[in-house]
């Protein structure tokens, strides 16, 4: 019973977590395109897109990520994964594991940012940043399906399906500057 509550818990938090992850990025372009406005609506958009970051940030995103870490922790030991996380049968744990350790590498990286946008610096495009926003779906879609599918998906054909992926989003990305771009 106490396996089913953290396991449910544990996907609140992750679900909370992406969450933040998504709308973060998508708030640095914001504050990123601010800069191309005059003044007074540059303050005022920038002022405006701070406060909602750091709300985001601190009041959601971090709370998430470590409740995420907490309860994913907590199912893997009442679950008895911990104690046979490096057999032939928890593989696919194994490698869902790496892709959370480098979601959480991706999460740093969004902090990083939101520091120097914090400090009115602004090292990436918007250009940039809306392709750092789709990491967290290809994270997103790489762990949902480890863990669901487990080992039911050969390696061969989840790599490829990540690759047409990671494809997908990066031709979509493109074909939006293009409109954008034409909009113009």
């Amino acid at each position: 019973m106490t396996y089913q509550y953290l396991k449910a818990l544990h996907i609140i938090f992750v679900v909370t977590w992406f969450a933040g992850m998504f709308y973060m990025p998508r708030l640095f372009i914001y504050n990123t395109e601010a800069n191309e406005k005059q003044e007074p609506v540059k303050s005022v958009l920038q002022s405006q897109f701070l406060i909602m970051m750091k709300r985001l940030w601190f009041g959601i995103t971090w709370p998430s990520a470590i409740l995420t870490l907490i309860f994913g922790l907590s199912v893997m030991h009442e679950g008895g994964w911990d104690k046979i996380l490096f057999t032939e049968q928890a593989r696919w744990l194994l490698v869902k594991l790496c892709f959370v350790l480098l979601l959480y590498v991706y999460h740093f990286s969004i902090h990083k940012i939101y520091k120097q946008q914090e400090k009115e610096i602004f090292k990436y495009s918007s250009q940039q940043l809306r392709v750092w926003n789709e990491v967290a779906t290809i994270f997103l879609v790489s762990i949902v399906m480890l863990a669901t599918v487990k080992q039911s998906i050969s390696f061969v054909w989840g790599l490829t399906g990540l690759v047409c992926l990671i494809i997908l989003l990066m031709s979509a990305i493109k074909i939006y500057k293009i409109f954008r771009h034409k909009k113009r």
